[in-house]
């Protein structure tokens, strides 16, 4: 690990003119591609710009709120539920994908959700039953999650028969039903997710999300310091590569905090790498080409967005890492500090780093003017020489294949996992022995590593394993 102090957020440096570039597993294919058509990217942002403040705080109570999970103030205790309590909350998103959605032990009351000691913010809604001169306190029985806020249907005009219901006049439509803050559980959740009355902000749906499909599996979790999942990712599993021979597909990427909507820029890149991906595969592509080509098109995505913005601010920007998993090789494609690794089953066996940095401790040590330990320690060893977005002039992809001889996985994550577990023996030391055949629970078990160890960043990981298909007889 680092032996510097902990970063809160990437930064991003122009590259040293005489360094190296630190990025050295691998390079772009020698044959011929293409290449998406239109002019270079040119830079519209400004370095420095603090990124976007959390939301406004509102003005301290009169009174003090009573401690997360306990009895309000002036409250007699009692161990019994209250009257009106709502159903568990239902994930709005829960038929987006294969397993697609928050974790299924979501908790139904927030508050006995032991994890809640380890963030800055509260779980979303609240069990109990909210003042009654809120707007629908009586009306129960709606989910609290702050995106689903569904408005209350019934008659338009004045109540009639049953089959009369919803005839009239249109009418002015019902205010929508509150959510109740989960620290102070007694202030509204306004529209921007922060408590009307402590300024707690609330969990969103993207802050902890797992996805599964196929034999590919990915977590992400806000972590302890931010108050918004800056972090993305997309996975598709059983893409045809050449040949019809399945392959997997798991891209992450991670805003750069210092850029704006840096949020909109890791998603979009993710989507659009998957994309690429999967149809450069399904219609036989190789899948080095592919790799390179498909990190161009999430960089024109991420660059899309910054158009009509203030030259002002940094425009939108993130880093990005790729796998595509065959029954032989895996290619990997990244630019910026997301990283990739190999970890085989067999733990005497050697575990491995697939990607090289585009930041400046990796120049440093590349042009021989720091040791590894030096770099770690400085204060800019985590700032970042590549990343996608209009401001990052030309960039060129990294690509690099790796021919496993045994079963294994392949991590893919963001700094806010390898932070904790930087080189390849504490990442193998920090993967479950079983996370082969188990890739979800394992993905649950390093965002919780990187937890454990401070949570300082947005934490994502995904796992693909290897081999997911056999190998076909006679296939290269």
């Amino acid at each position: 690990m680092p032996t510097g102090p902990m970063p809160t957020g990437t930064e991003r440096v122009a590259p040293a003119p005489e360094a190296g570039t630190g990025a050295t597993a691998g390079t772009a294919p020698d044959a011929p591609r293409s290449f998406p058509s239109g002019p270079a990217p040119t830079g519209t942002g400004q370095a420095g710009a603090a990124p976007a403040g959390p939301g406004h705080v509102p003005p301290a109570p009169e009174t003090p709120p009573a401690p997360f999970g306990g009895p309000a103030a002036g409250a007699a205790p009692t161990d019994s539920p209250r009257s009106g309590e709502p159903p568990e909350p239902v994930a709005p998103n829960a038929g987006a994908g294969p397993g697609f959605g928050p974790p299924p032990d979501y908790p139904a009351d927030p508050r006995t959700d032991p994890r809640n000691g380890l963030y800055d913010t509260a779980p979303t809604g609240d069990t109990g039953q909210p003042p009654p001169t809120a707007p629908d306190a009586a009306a129960g029985g709606q989910p609290e999650h702050p995106a689903y806020r569904p408005q209350r249907r019934g008659p338009v005009g004045p109540a009639g028969p049953a089959d009369s219901v919803g005839d009239g006049p249109p009418a002015a439509p019902a205010a929508p039903h509150a959510a109740w803050c989960g620290a102070c559980r007694a202030g509204a959740v306004d529209a921007d997710g922060y408590c009307e009355r402590c300024g707690h902000a609330q969990l969103r749906e993207r802050d902890r999300l797992e996805q599964v499909d196929g034999p590919v599996a990915v977590a992400t979790d806000i972590g302890k310091r931010h108050h918004r999942n800056e972090d993305f990712f997309a996975i598709t599993a059983g893409a045809r590569a050449s040949g019809g021979e399945p392959a997997d597909v798991a891209v992450v990427c991670d805003g750069v905090s210092s850029s704006t909507r840096p949020d909109e820029a890791s998603a979009v890149a993710a989507r659009a790498a998957c994309s690429w991906l999967g149809r450069e595969l399904a219609d036989g592509g190789d899948a080095r080409y592919a790799m390179f080509d498909a990190i161009l098109r999430a960089h024109q995505a991420v660059t899309a967005l910054a158009e009509g913005g203030s030259p002002e601010q940094n425009s939108p920007a993130c880093t990005i890492v790729a796998v595509v998993g065959q029954s032989r090789v895996a290619t990997v494609g990244w630019v910026g500090d997301s990283r990739a690794y190999w970890v085989p089953d067999d733990r005497t066996a050697p575990a491995c780093r697939l990607t090289e940095d585009d930041s400046w401790a990796a120049q440093m040590v590349a042009a021989g003017l720091m040791t590894e330990a030096e770099a770690a320690a400085d204060p800019r060893a985590h700032a970042i020489t590549g990343w996608l977005g209009a401001d990052a002039g030309e960039v060129e992809p990294h690509v690099a294949s790796f021919a496993p001889e045994r079963p294994g996985v392949v991590v893919v994550c963001t700094d806010g996992l390898w932070n904790y577990a930087e080189s390849a023996a504490e990442m193998a030391a920090a993967v479950p022995a079983d996370a082969r055949v188990r890739p979800l629970e394992a993905a649950r078990a390093l965002v919780a590593h990187a937890l454990r160890g401070g949570g300082h960043d947005n934490v994502t990981v995904a796992l693909v394993p290897f081999p997911a298909y056999p190998a076909r007889a006679g296939s290269a």
